[in-house]
């Protein structure tokens, strides 16, 4: 089986995020990046506990400059088996989608994996407009998958509980919790990733839909406030008006 694991780079989570041009670009100074945790923790694992099970092939894929190929070779080294790079500059989701759905379509993987989303633009969007762009089934936000034979029986919740449903490879889908448990890459992983191939490939196109305006960091949370357990009325005054949460 083929399987292919899209991946892309995110700031570390301890990162301190900052604007630079106007607030129209993230100010990568000093920032370390690491590989988007729902990417690594919930697709590549999962795509690796199919390979262990039924055999075949995982192969991550990245749409991004060079300095890349250092997220991509954690990826390797938890045990992808190659690699490839689409040497472009992520700057787009329609553009990143159709650049891993033109390599896909002449590859011919049974199934596509990434994470639910990316933890610095929370989109949610690769997954889908690859499948659409695929003509492919798509499951979103799945946390279970599991194979018998070309047949996926899936798992994934919806309001007050969850839904189970089944698909025919090829398809596309988005990992969520519960999917796999997070592997740490080992002194043997990490020797044989340095000799994993990185296919590098030129962009097909440069169709940009969108394009940043700006950007603003989130207002500092206030002070804490302490509520006398004896007075609600207060409390409920405070919430309703102040917080607007009722």
């Amino acid at each position: 089986m083929k399987l292919l694991v899209c991946i892309s780079k995110a700031p570390d989570t301890t990162t301190k995020i900052s604007f630079a041009e106007n607030n129209s670009k993230f100010n990568e100074t000093g920032v370390q990046y690491i590989v988007n945790p729902y990417d690594e923790w919930y697709a590549l694992v999962r795509a690796l506990e199919i390979k262990e099970s039924v055999g075949g092939n995982v192969t991550v894929i990245n749409v991004g400059l060079a300095e890349e190929d250092v997220i991509i070779r954690k990826a390797l080294a938890i045990g992808a088996d190659d690699a490839v790079r689409i040497d472009a500059v992520p700057s787009d989701s329609l553009f990143v989608a159709q650049q891993i759905s033109n390599y896909a379509k002449t590859n011919g993987f049974d199934i596509i994996l990434t994470g639910k989303e990316t933890i610095n633009y929370n989109g949610s969007q690769i997954g889908g407009m690859i499948a659409e762009l695929l003509d492919q089934p798509f499951i979103s936000l799945a946390s279970k998958l599991d194979i018998n034979g070309n047949t996926a029986t899936l798992e994934y919740d919806i309001p007050g509980g969850s839904q189970v449903c089944e698909v025919e490879t090829p398809f596309v889908v988005s990992c969520a919790k519960g999917m796999a448990e997070a592997r740490i890459p080992n002194m043997r992983g990490i020797m044989a990733s340095r000799t994993k191939p990185i296919t590098v490939v030129s962009p097909s196109g440069d169709n940009n839909a969108t394009a940043v305006s700006a950007y603003s960091l989130p207002p500092e949370k206030a002070g804490c406030k302490m509520i006398n357990p004896e007075n609600a009325g207060e409390l409920i005054q405070l919430l309703h008006n102040e917080a607007k949460v009722i």
